[in-house]
Parts: structure tokens; C-alpha cells; sequence
């Protein structure tokens, strides 16, 4: 029997500093099986030349859980959870940080989001609030 996964990669920004600063979600939700492997489209644009790429997950009524961040390529975290079968490359050329899910479990079935936050020297207070203001 064929297990289906349904896994829906949503795109949100953090950051409301500028409206260049957004991530886009291009394919939407995904399915697959079992055992495979599936990778979640994340592209990006940002004003700031420093910036970190988040990937989270949330299933169920849980809060979004933290699942890895990138920033300049492989430099980041990742959570330890995660780290077996989770991975991300930030590709500023392409500006797309893709999140790649091995060995497909039942429990990857989820709503994954993608966010971007630009880092601003000197204005972190209002950053702060931005990242936890509800949307």
C-alpha cells in the first residue's frame, strides 16, 4: 500500500522593512510517497546584502517548529531532529534556498514555511518586532 504525504511549503517573509524583501513559494503543495525523497522550492529577494533564510514546519494546532536557517551557502543551523534527513543550500546566484527532505516518513506530512530575514545593523529592536508581529 502506497502511503501519500501531503506536504504544502508556504512562503512567508518576516521582514516588512522594504518591499523588495520577500521569499516566493513557486510549485505549492507537494505529494509524494513513502521512502522518497522531495524537495520544497524556496527563491527569495532581499535589499539587504546580509540576510538569513529560515525553514520551519507546523503540523496540527502545534506552532511552527524550527527546522534549519541558511546563510551564505551551507553556512547556518540546522536542528538537531532534523538533521538526518533535512538539508538546505543557500544559492545567492539563483537566489533559491530549496529545503530537501530524504526518506519520506509519515511525520514529514506538514505546512513548511520559508522565511527571510534581512539583518540591519543598528535597528534591531524594530526587527524584533517585525518577526513577531502576526500576520
Amino acid at each position: 500500500e502506497i502511503t501519500a504525504f501531503f506536504l504544502l511549503a508556504v512562503a512567508h517573509s518576516y521582514s516588512t522593512l522594504a518591499q523588495r524583501d520577500n521569499v516566493l513559494q513557486p510549485k505549492g503543495d507537494v505529494t509524494a510517497t513513502e521512502g522518497e525523497e522531495v524537495t520544497l522550492d524556496c527563491q527569495y529577494n532581499s535589499s539587504s546584502t546580509t540576510y538569513y533564510l529560515f525553514w520551519y514546519k507546523q503540523d496540527g494546532n502545534n506552532s511552527p517548529k524550527f527546522i534549519l536557517s541558511r546563510y551564505k551557502g551551507d553556512e547556518g543551523d540546522i536542528a538537531d531532529e532534523f538533521k538526518k534527513r533535512f538539508s538546505s543550500t543557500l544559492d545567492s546566484t539563483s537566489r533559491s534556498v530549496p529545503l530537501k527532505i530524504q526518506k519520506l516518513q509519515l511525520s514529514d506530512s506538514a505546512v513548511y514555511y520559508c522565511a527571510l530575514q534581512p539583518t540591519v545593523t543598528g535597528n534591531t529592536k524594530t526587527l524584533y518586532k517585525n518577526l513577531t508581529a502576526p500576520h
